[in-house]
């Protein structure tokens, strides 16, 4: 018996020496990184101080495609843990964006500004298993300070307005701007040419007819109904607000609003216009219509002048003043206790670190299902999504972030639409994204805040 405890002492005491002697190998290694001459890129040291950070972290090995990861990494089990940890962590967060503002100071994303925080206040980067082995991972006190104040600056530099309260400054989310600059007399013929239904093929619809001003700037159906009655692939995007997006339609195919403009009107689908040239004979065939068109837009009509026109009008459907904006702004009063506690589970539970922003939303594209797999069915075309502009397989299922802004008028949710109400929208969220769920009184809360997103839409007046 006393050999037996002997030769295990002896066992343990030999993985022990091997686990320290890797580790110490390791956090030698870790340690080497920090001084290769790729980290010092940006001509701003702050900025310098960050990369360097990410790096010595070993941040690049998951969240970036490129990294060279060390020898073990070839190594039986390693391999393996390694190949998951990198697969998920890159599917999560891709770094390389952030890398990249940062040698070239510009503005890092509001999104992964928001990523970034929640796992520096919640310390759940490194993972546990990563820095157990990796010493020069952990992150102490003085560097996750560090990090969270390099948000609060990017926040303050870059997206917080100044109508803001100081001590929201440095929320996650920015208040609707209560009017844009827009040139009014396009504005004008925007307004026509978007309620004008000869833009469709039969002239039978308009983009009002899918996106109607006075229901959220949506049609309220699961998918769109098209020229002929032809049913639509996928649920129609709110036009309110739509101006604060990063990329255009669900899957981001048009680079701003005047490329979206373009797209239903010659969509078969959609509204079945034939081609541009076949739009602008009806439209020229209306003196009215075509004199104060030319006084705007000399060349006349093309299909480049009116979606510019109509751009320009759309810029003009936000809907500022909601009770969560004047919030921002310092009413306190503007919130009930409900949507107060409701906003903080929002943040607590990771809703920020995607919808966060002007819109609380419309600034990047993730995947359904990142925590747990979500029942598709059988997968479409549409469900594809982002990966249908990129072709890069990293970005199957991802589709844009929806803004939240007036979320309460426009069921049904997700961009199948089939999702008919925010109660289970929230809890779907929860499940899928986040991997937890919450009792029904805090989903309740959360619902309250959604609430108070709702704004107000004024028509434009020069």
């Amino acid at each position: 018996m006393n050999k037996l405890l002997r030769i295990t002492a002896f066992c343990a005491a030999g993985a022990a020496a091997c686990y320290l002697g890797l580790s110490g190998y390791v956090w030698y290694h870790d340690k080497g990184r920090i001084n290769e001459n790729d980290v010092q890129l940006s001509a701003v040291s702050e900025n310098n101080q960050v990369l360097s950070f990410f790096r010595e972290k070993g941040c690049d090995y998951c969240h970036t495609p490129s990294a060279a990861l060390p020898f073990y990494a070839s190594f039986p089990i390693a391999k393996q843990l390694m190949e998951y940890d990198t697969r998920l962590g890159y599917q999560s967060f891709n770094l390389e964006p952030v890398r990249k503002a940062l040698i070239e100071d510009q503005a890092v994303s509001q999104s992964d500004l928001n990523k970034i925080e929640w796992v520096m206040q919640h310390n759940t980067m490194p993972p546990t298993r990563y820095v157990a082995l990796h010493w020069a991972g952990k992150i102490d006190d003085g560097e996750q300070a560090m990090l969270l104040n390099w948000i609060k600056t990017q926040r303050e530099s870059h997206y917080a307005s100044a109508e803001m309260a100081a001590e929201k400054r440095n929320e996650p989310v920015q208040p609707i701007p209560k009017a844009l600059a827009v040139d009014a007399q396009k504005v004008a013929l925007g307004f026509r040419l978007y309620h004008d239904t000869r833009l469709s093929g039969d002239s039978t619809l308009s983009c009002a007819s899918c996106h109607s001003l006075n229901a959220g700037g949506v049609d309220g159906r699961q998918t769109s109904i098209g020229m002929n009655g032809a049913v639509g692939p996928i649920n129609a995007p709110t036009v309110l607000n739509a101006t604060f997006n990063s990329e255009q339609f669900w899957d981001g195919r048009a680079a701003d609003l005047q490329k979206q403009a373009g797209g239903p009107p010659l969509n078969p689908i959609e509204m079945a216009s034939k081609s541009w040239d076949d739009i602008v004979a009806k439209l020229e065939a209306d003196p009215a219509m075509t004199k104060a068109f030319e006084s705007v837009y000399p060349e006349g009509f093309s299909g480049e002048s009116i979606t510019d026109a109509i751009a320009e009008y759309e810029k003009t459907l936000i809907t500022p003043n909601a009770p969560f904006d004047k919030w921002l702004r310092g009413d306190e009063n503007a919130l009930t206790a409900r949507q107060k506690h409701g906003y903080t589970l929002f943040k607590d539970n990771k809703c920020a670190t995607c919808h966060g922003g002007v819109i609380l939303g419309g600034r990047s594209f993730e995947p359904l299902g990142l925590k747990k797999a979500y029942d598709f069915g059988e997968i479409t075309d549409a469900d594809i999504g982002r990966m249908n502009v990129t072709r890069e397989v990293r970005d199957r299922l991802r589709q844009k972030v929806p803004g939240l802004r007036n979320v309460a008028l426009t069921a049904p949710y997700f961009h199948r639409g089939d999702v008919p109400t925010l109660d289970e929208a929230v809890k779907l969220m929860l499940r899928h994204q986040v991997g937890t769920s919450l009792p029904q009184s805090d989903v309740d809360d959360i619902v309250a805040f959604l609430d108070s997103l709702t704004g107000v839409y004024t028509p434009y007046h020069p």
